[in-house]
Parts: structure tokens; sequence; C-alpha cells
């Protein structure tokens, strides 16, 4: 990917866009620059720390009981009046035996409403598990907390909206978050301030850089490639700035899939109540047996693919007010139309 943690180049232009939009009406060209920066000035102090957040810090660890949700999400579906609500309940599994949870189990189900007293609505959804498998002696398999997404429809443009999810009936809810709705789609209805990252990892770069951008309060996050950095790991946690060097004896990439569960617990401040848009990137191909690969990306988030009529998590669309996005990875088959 193009973007580094050290990069916040793709944050600064998109607020500076937006904003120059609304003080002049339209999109200005480059030759009417170089305009002002309207961003929270970046502190620093933090950056060249691309060390790993370590398991032990307390902003990845689990802190709920049982089937409480945990890792929640909210993301956008094609049109203003509808978002996904994501989470993950239960604790995975790592090692060479290990037994996959029953999705059937814990029900998926989001109360939301107007009103932060007045949960009035209710949808429910689906759910599921993944597990990351090696066919190879003394590798550990991996299988994931049940995944929950529900789809809130019949939502109205740019309002505040609060919600909790989790299963009522054990019960086992979530503490009331909150989620803006975007814009009404035309020429003149945009999203305030759109923050634009990639290769977020999570080392302290990452604290900084996540720092910076919700002092910035964006509307939406567009996640393009490389969350986790995952496969950045061998399967018993040791890890690596580059797996070639390090590791260019092992019979396959490894990944440590618990580093996406520390990711989703340490992003979950943030978008639990703002709305991030993924696109998969190298780092997230992670082959595993049966030559099975994007299974994390393709599974922890919540994608518009059908309701913008494609087939696959690597490419969909979505209006954010008067803008219309493009997400196109790279790893989908190109010698095909679809």
């Amino acid at each position: 990917m193009a973007f580094h943690v050290r990069n916040l180049t793709g944050i600064h232009l998109l607020f500076l866009l937006i904003s120059l939009v609304f003080a002049h009406g339209r999109i200005p060209t480059t030759l009417e620059g170089p305009f002002k920066p309207v961003t929270v000035p970046l502190d620093d102090s933090f950056r060249e720390r691309a060390i790993d957040l370590p398991e032990t810090d307390p902003r990845v660890q689990r802190t709920v009981q049982r089937f409480e949700p945990e890792q929640i999400s909210v993301s956008l579906s094609s049109t203003y009046d509808s978002v996904w609500i994501s989470w993950i309940t239960g604790e995975f599994q790592i090692g060479n035996s290990i037994k996959p949870l029953n999705p059937d189990t814990v029900a998926s189900v989001v109360h939301y409403g107007r009103l932060k007293i007045a949960l009035n609505h209710q949808e429910t959804g689906h759910s599921l598990i993944y597990s990351q498998l090696y066919p190879f002696e003394g590798l550990q398999n991996y299988t994931s907390g049940i995944i929950h997404h529900v789809r809130l429809t019949g939502l109205q443009p740019d309002k505040l909206y609060y919600y909790q999810c989790g299963d009522p009936s054990i019960p086992a809810m979530s503490d009331v978050f909150y989620f803006k709705t975007m814009p009404v789609s035309g020429p003149s209805s945009y999203p305030k301030r759109i923050a634009v990252v990639g290769d977020l990892v999570l080392t302290y770069n990452t604290t900084s850089t996540i720092s910076h951008l919700m002092t910035n309060h964006p509307d939406l996050v567009l996640l393009v490639g490389d969350a986790s950095y995952a496969n950045l790991y061998l399967t018993n946690g040791t890890g690596s700035d580059c797996y070639s060097c390090s590791f260019a004896q092992t019979p396959i990439h490894e990944t440590y899939q618990p580093r996406w569960d520390y990711w989703g617990r340490f992003m979950q401040p943030l978008v639990s109540n703002v709305p991030i848009m993924v696109v998969e990137g190298n780092h997230e191909i992670e082959q595993q047996a049966g030559n099975v690969t994007f299974a994390a990306y393709s599974s922890r988030f919540a994608f518009p693919s059908e309701e913008s009529k494609s087939s696959s998590t690597f490419y969909y669309s979505f209006n954010a007010g008067g803008i219309h996005f493009i997400m196109l990875g790279g790893y989908i088959a190109y010698n095909k139309s679809g």
C-alpha cells in the first residue's frame, strides 16, 4: 500500500477538501491554493515509534464477560437511510485442539432510536465464525468468537441515533453507543470531514494516528487496506517488521490471528460511533489450508456489497451525501466481469 502509519496526508487532504466545499460552495481547483490547514495540529511526540502494542496493553485486552459484545463497529450501507452494526461475542481459541463456537447459540439484536433513553426500534441480523487453519505440524490453529452483523434500515438523513447491541435473552447487551447518518445524497450535501487512513497496524504510532484522527471529529473513516498486520507474526505470536527476512523457512506464510482481536478492541472507541469503510490490502491475504484467503477480512467487517449490486467483499460502492464512493480492491479477479 502507498499509505503508511507515519503518513497522515490523506486525513489532512480530505478534511481540507470537505471544509473548502463548505466554505466556497464548490470544490476549488489546485490553482486556487495553497489553502490554510483546517485540521487540529498533529502532536508528533509519538512518531517514529513503530513498536507493536503488547497484548498486555489495557487497550487491547478483553474487558467483557461471557457473551457480552466487544469490538463494536458501525459501517455504512449503500445509501444514507441504512447502516450496519457489527460486534463479536465469545472468546477466540488458538492452539492444536480448537472447537469452533456455534453462531446459533447467540442472537444478533440491535435496539436503537433517536433518544438515548428510548431505544424503541429493533433489528436482527446474522452471525458467523471463521477459522485460520494450517496443515503443518507445530503451527497453531485459530477460531474466532461469534461475529455479528445487523443492518438498520429506514433511518433519517443527517441524524444522531443511539443503539445497543447483543442478545437480550441471555442477557448480554452492550453499553449504549451512537452514530450519525450521512446527509441526503445531492450536489450540495456533504459530510463535513472524512478521514482516509491505511496501514494502521497496531503500534504506538497507531495510537497517535487514531488520537489525532479522533481529535478532528470525522464523520466517516475510509481504511484503504492493511489493518492489523497479523500476517507479520508466526502462529506462536512471534513478530517481525519483515516476515520474509525473519521467517523465510516457514512452510506457509503464517499469521497470528489474535492481533485482529486486539485491533478490534483498540479501534472500538472510534468505530463504535464513527462509520468505517474498509477495502482489502496485501496484508489481508492470509493464506491458509485449502488455499483459503482473506477469511478474517471478509468475516470481521460488514460491507454493502449486496446493496450496491456487488458479488464480492473486494469491491462495492456507497453514497456519503453528494459523494459516491467506489471501493475497488486490488485482489478481485480482473480478467472477467462481475
